[in-house]
């Protein structure tokens, strides 16, 4: 069956009142984008409160849906036909078409949901309920209606054209990208922080990202790794600009000066401040970590604190209540597992102490960072100046 059109539903732009059309107008344009990387020519238009992408040339189907349902704030996709002669003789051979083409077993119960948009139509919908169905009985009669629990509701709307459709496949949810700003994710080649950028886009929020990388412990695998995950990540959220932070000379001035047992939280705490410094050049407005409570010893409550202090802006961690299956089903959903466990280790196992402290006291961490005063800023600066920027799309 080659569907002509889609029709795309949504669910919480609806409640967004006389700003709708800002989110609608941004979910056409990431339908756009979206559907541009693939074959076959589309026009994507709105009408009272629906979306509809019209197919004008030859597609792959499944090409589409993959596409469709990587595009934040489609709740549905609906693959439908379209007839523009609204005689009622024409829709009900178009009906039963329809249901032959489909359902080539059509062992199921269904019922049938008929909506008049246009008024002017002469058949009442209640009127086209009974008498679809009745005609569905007598061309397919193994069917069987249920108007409960139907197998199959087949949905009839009369509107500028009439719309014929009973799948819906569906889609990620959430908002349109574009309409909640932008943010700065730090992603290492762990499972947490490709899930926690995922679910921040989510939201609506662009997505930039920081990795730290530490050659030669470590490798150009792990960096590629990461650029890899990126990509999973932007195949959802649109291109990702990645920068590549140096911060093998910081990890190492740390390592020097400071106890082992602090080594973690002040190197986290560097991250931090030279994320939020490109998050603040690049326009973002927020960081985002992959951060969850207890999980290890970077993540306590008090080290979250002690990390939060360096930082300004907001600092996003949209993973903060979840257990590990929890984040890892996520990621297995989103195609990021895999890559995730591949066995190239980023700065941030490397260095790790053998019994980090677990309850850092900010004082003792101010102390402690006193002693990296001759040097420290010159490395970041450094750093910041040798980014490399990576476009993941």
């Amino acid at each position: 069956m080659v569907y002509q059109s889609f029709l795309i539903k949504y669910a919480e732009i609806g409640t967004k009142g006389k700003n709708r059309y800002l989110f609608e107008d941004a979910l056409c344009s990431q339908i756009k984008r979206a559907l541009k990387k693939i074959d076959g020519s589309f026009e994507i238009s709105k009408e009272a409160g629906r979306i509809y992408v019209d197919a004008k040339s030859d597609y792959d189907y499944d090409d589409v849906i993959d596409a469709l349902q990587h595009v934040f704030g489609i709740t549905w996709i609906c693959p439908m036909l379209q007839i523009a002669e609204k005689d009622y003789e024409t829709l009900k051979k178009t009906v039963i078409d329809y249901v032959g083409r489909v359902y080539p077993d059509r062992h199921f119960t269904f019922k049938v949901e008929s909506r008049r948009a246009d008024k002017n139509y002469l058949v009442h919908s209640e009127v086209m309920n009974r008498e679809l169905g009745e005609l569905i009985l007598d061309t397919f009669p193994e069917t069987k209606v249920d108007v409960h629990k139907p197998d199959v509701l087949l949905r009839v709307e009369v509107c500028k054209v009439v719309n014929i459709y009973s799948l819906m496949i569906p889609g990620p949810g959430g908002m349109p990208l574009g309409t909640n700003g932008k943010a700065m994710l730090l992603l290492s080649g762990g499972i947490d922080s490709p899930v926690a950028g995922y679910m921040t886009a989510k939201r609506g929020v662009k997505i930039d990202a920081v990795y730290f990388h530490a050659p030669p412990y470590t490798s150009e695998r792990a960096k590629q790794k990461v650029i890899d995950l990126a990509k999973l990540v932007a195949k959802y959220s649109g291109p990702i600009p990645l920068h590549v932070i140096n911060f093998t000379d910081i990890q190492l001035y740390i390592y020097e000066k400071c106890p082992h047992e602090e080594l973690t939280i002040i190197m986290r705490r560097y991250m931090m401040r030279i994320a939020e410094e490109i998050s603040k050049n690049n326009g973002c407005l927020a960081l985002i970590t992959g951060e969850s409570i207890g999980q290890v010893a970077s993540q306590t409550v008090a080290s979250l604190a002690a990390t939060n202090e360096v930082c300004t802006q907001p600092v996003f961690r949209p993973l903060i209540g979840f257990d590990k299956q929890e984040i890892i089903d996520i990621a297995e959903k989103i195609g990021t597992f895999e890559t995730s466990i591949q066995p190239y280790e980023d700065c941030c196992t490397i260095f790790v102490a053998k019994h980090p402290v677990i309850r850092p006291n900010v004082n003792i961490i101010h102390k402690l960072e006193r002693r990296l005063t001759e040097r420290i800023d010159e490395l970041v600066k450094t750093a910041l100046e040798t980014d490399e920027v990576i476009w993941c799309d």
